[in-house]
């Protein structure tokens, strides 16, 4: 079986999608795409189409090693996310070819369905806890908000942005209960010295974990944050390969990771990160904000290891699957047909064609200048 065709889709709102197709008439699925990044992800995988041509795609690691290496510069959000895509689409058509789901081919399932969360949120207490509420009638167990400070947070902030912050988690805590698991996401935008005062405002709530209470690469710093707090430290979603983690595992920066199948470098590559982690008894989360094809690949990957914690998720596939996933009590299925599992209702995404979709741009309404989102 051999490499034929790369065909390429941009997907509303904001995604790109791959279909590889083989000699022997298998393809396969994956999302080669950084968000913002659509165009330049596709001229990336044309410039690699090259190479793939005419190759087994059954030798996925080889590839995956070419690819990177050849490459001469390591690592970078956009070399990382198109190999991430491209090896999403060379496991399915490796578990097709041998009529197996990917997460049989790593190993076997270690659980037999997934727990997934939503995101929720509000600019008010009033909206928060109603955005709670109507996820939890949906029949998510868990949720995720951001802060809801009434602007972008600054260096250091004041005890009224601080307390409207805390009033809309408190608000979503008293909405759906103390069973109900709640995170937040700092998103690396709160600068470190209001984000530790954050924290320690939320701790009587109990939120599942904090994310990126600092610039990504800010490992020190969120190390430090990890080492005065109880509510455990979430980072990692713009962080890529084995070598990125590398260093938040040895700083024990964080009790959760967060890479993300379509940048960190993909299944087989999140998966030896998710084993570094294990050995430092740290959870897998991983981060998921894309389309249904980087879920199904996320899927696959959590019910092959040990250490997996929680599936972030905004699209289950609806208008996009020809058979989307269910959600049941807050847990999907892990899929069992082979690959992937999953299958592109063209007709549904004709329509969703093509997007221009770019990176906000957040300044600060007081004096202009340029801030985190």
């Amino acid at each position: 079986m051999k490499i034929v065709r790369l065909e390429l889709v941009p997907v509303q709102p904001r995604w790109l999608f791959l279909r590889l197709h083989t000699d022997e008439g298998v393809t396969g699925l994956g999302e080669p795409i950084l968000e913002g990044r659509a165009a330049t992800c596709e001229a990336a995988v044309r410039e690699l189409e090259a190479y793939l041509i005419g190759k087994d795609p059954t030798r996925i690691v080889h590839h995956w090693q070419a690819m990177y290496r050849h490459a001469f510069y390591r690592g970078g959000e956009i070399l990382t996310s198109v190999i991430s895509g491209i090896e999403q689409a060379l496991w399915d058509v490796t578990g097709k070819a041998y009529g197996q789901p990917v997460h049989r081919l790593l190993g076997g399932p270690t659980r037999e369905r997934i727990r997934v969360y939503s995101h929720c949120g509000g600019s008010t207490p009033e909206e928060a806890a109603a955005s709670a509420r109507a996820k939890v009638a949906e029949g998510y167990t868990a949720l995720k908000t951001g802060v809801s400070g009434g602007r972008p947070a600054r260096m250091i902030e004041t005890p009224g942005y601080v307390d409207r912050a805390v009033a809309c988690f408190a608000a979503m805590r008293e909405a759906v209960g103390r069973d109900i698991d709640i995170a937040i996401d700092l998103h690396g935008a709160v600068p470190p010295a209001t984000a530790m005062v954050l924290i320690k405002a939320l701790e009587e709530f109990h939120p599942m974990f904090v994310e990126e209470p600092a610039n990504c690469q800010d490992a020190e710093s969120i190390a430090a944050m990890a080492r005065k707090t109880h509510i455990p430290i979430a980072t990692g979603e713009r962080i890529f390969t084995k070598w990125g983690f590398r260093e938040l595992l040895e700083k024990r920066a964080a009790a959760i990771l967060q890479p993300d199948l379509s940048h960190a470098g993909g299944i087989f590559e999140t998966r030896l990160i998710a084993g570094m982690a294990e050995a430092h008894y740290v959870g897998i989360a991983p981060h998921c904000p894309l389309g249904p094809i980087a879920f199904a690949a996320s899927v696959h990957l959590d019910a092959s290891i040990p250490n997996f914690l929680i599936q972030e998720q905004v699209s289950l596939g609806d208008g996009y699957l020809r058979h989307p996933f269910v959600l049941r009590e807050g847990y999907v299925d892990v899929p069992d047909t082979p690959g992937l599992g999953i299958e592109l209702d063209d007709e549904a995404i004709e329509a969703r064609r093509g997007h221009d979709w770019k990176c906000p741009e957040l300044y600060d309404p007081e004096d202009g200048s340029v801030m985190d989102w």
